[in-house]
């Protein structure tokens, strides 16, 4: 008597193959758009580099990086900090600005990822679904990874940002008439497609590297490492395992070395009264056990 068949189980996350991430991808139209503008910094070859394309370049990716970190993740994602309703639209428009869909939907899947951690449902975890896959193969692969707006009602609430939501391209198109204006071909190519390129993979290193590369200072239940050389790069989002071990505070730097700039330009907004209520760990979470 022949055993019974055992149908195999098809796992919910493509791996990093060629082919299945292809397929995935021509699945995903709206994915095009990532592609493209990779495609297109290539022409900072083709076209002069002025002083005022490279300080756009360098000052919009500070921008945005800041709209990432401080907006999206720590805002957003986490509610480290308590703000207005119009300086939450801001760090909403900055964030919509770094091309990296909307407040909600970003928010919603970080939520995940931290639920799942380095488990299998993690939207983008290099441990179970190989680094390529955890950098931007995600991403790549479309909307089968990522958290829904209806799992975050504490901001879907908003309308203001629930429109934002639905047509976060604008930002980003406003910065790129913009570029266009304040200098032309150079500053297009320059100030949106490579500033944009640079702040995509300055912002998944911490998805990828983070989880692979760095010390672990606490025993958090997962991978997550702390990475300087990724917080230089992300205004402060590299020390990753403090941020795993008290994912609600408003500063990820636990140490007076490790450089946060994201929590300093907070700080000094706290000063003005933009923001307040940064949370901090208490002491006794501080220490490893």
């Amino acid at each position: 008597m022949n055993p019974p068949v055992v149908p195999a189980i098809r796992p919910r996350f493509p791996r990093t193959g060629v082919r299945p991430l292809v397929a995935s991808f021509l699945r995903n139209s709206n994915k095009f758009h990532f592609v493209f503008i990779h495609l297109a910094a290539i022409g900072v070859f083709f076209v002069p580099m002025t002083a005022l394309s490279v300080s756009l370049c360098i000052g919009l990716y500070l921008v945005r990086m800041f709209g990432i970190t401080a907006g999206y993740h720590r805002y957003f994602a986490h509610r480290a900090y308590k703000t207005g309703r119009v300086f939450q639209f801001v760090l909403a428009w900055l964030g919509c600005m770094a091309m990296q869909k909307g407040p909600l939907w970003w928010a919603a899947n970080h939520r995940k990822h931290h639920k799942y951690s380095d488990k299998e449902e993690d939207p983008h975890s290099p441990v179970r679904h190989g680094i390529f896959w955890s950098h931007m193969g995600w991403v790549l692969a479309g909307g089968n990874a990522g958290g829904h707006v209806d799992d975050i009602n504490d901001f879907s609430r908003y309308p203001e940002l629930r429109l934002l939501e639905k047509q976060h391209w604008i930002p980003g198109l406003v910065m790129l008439i913009g570029c266009v204006l304040a200098d032309g071909l150079s500053g297009l190519f320059w100030g949106f497609f490579l500033s944009t390129v640079l702040l995509y993979h300055g912002t998944f290193l911490v998805n990828s590297v983070c989880h692979v590369f760095g010390s672990r200072r606490y025993k958090t239940g997962d991978d997550s490492r702390n990475n300087a050389i990724v917080a230089v790069l992300t205004l402060g989002e590299g020390w990753h395992n403090n941020h795993h071990h008290y994912m609600s505070s408003a500063n990820q730097g636990f140490k007076w070395w490790e450089v946060d700039l994201s929590f300093y330009a907070l700080w000094t907004l706290k000063k003005f009264g933009i923001v307040w209520g940064l949370r901090k760990p208490p002491a006794n979470k501080l220490n490893p056990r």
